[in-house]
């Protein structure tokens, strides 16, 4: 059985530093990721990015984003264009997962329209309830998909090649992704563990759902990194930098 994983960038967001490490002055430019996980079974979108309204100054939809984040995307970035780029063919997405629903992460779910999305039940019900103060635009998510709501670990194929692992914390109901290939395993952190120095330091956020779940959620990514695993920071600039790009293979 062969896996391959492929890494997107999406376009960026500038947001405050503290945002991504409590203490930290000024502001931070960082990448906005995606990814494709291809296996035998079928082939995993993981995170999609933003809506395509954040490429234009639509103030309807970036209106409900707080007014301290900065849009960089164009439509060349967008999923359907990084697809089309990789020769990679968007309608061949089988399964939709969503490491939370923020709206840098969910954003792009339309994309995907006739594939249920795999979150978190937690996850989607603080959706509902937190609403866009707290980064979760409606539009992104509640978009006539179907829900696979899960609670806990999802095996998505079976076979411990791809499997949903929960790291709550940023939010009640974040899950990150392990994938198993023949390069290695790789673990998509998602939010759970923004930037290099969030892991190494156990340096926290300053806005952050739950600490003491965050915590316990990054000594798990610490773990699975101690065992061999390479961890994919959720928005860490220099990390990406070196992160190969679809169609060249991640893993």
């Amino acid at each position: 059985m062969t896996v391959a994983l492929y890494a997107f960038t999406c376009g960026h967001l500038t947001m405050p530093f503290k945002s991504f490490l409590e203490g930290e002055e000024g502001t931070l430019k960082v990448p906005v990721p995606a990814y494709l996980v291809v296996h035998e079974k079928g082939s995993v979108l993981f995170d999609t990015g933003l809506n395509p309204h954040a490429v234009h100054e639509d103030t309807r939809y970036r209106g409900q984003v707080h007014k301290s984040h900065e849009f960089h995307v164009t439509q060349h970035e967008l999923l359907p264009a990084r697809f089309e780029d990789a020769g990679l063919d968007i309608s061949t997405v089988t399964h939709l997962v969503n490491s939370h629903l923020h709206f840098d992460h969910a954003g792009g779910n339309q994309l995907a329209p006739d594939v249920p999305v795999i979150v978190q039940k937690r996850e989607l019900e603080h959706a509902r309830e937190a609403g866009a103060p707290f980064g979760y635009v409606a539009e992104d998510f509640e978009t006539g998909q179907s829900f696979n709501m899960i609670t806990g670990e999802l095996d998505l194929f079976g076979d411990g090649a791809v499997v949903c692992i929960p790291t709550p914390g940023h939010t009640p109901g974040h899950q990150s992704l392990k994938v198993a290939t023949d390069k290695g395993q790789f673990v998509l952190a998602g939010d759970a563990c923004y930037l290099r120095r969030s892991l190494d330091n156990l340096h926290l956020p300053r806005f952050r759902h739950d600490e003491e779940a965050m915590l316990a959620s990054l000594h798990t990514l610490k773990d699975l990194q101690q065992r061999g695993a390479t961890i994919m920071y959720g928005h860490d600039p220099e990390f990406w930098k070196d992160v190969p790009q679809a169609p060249t293979r991640l893993g």
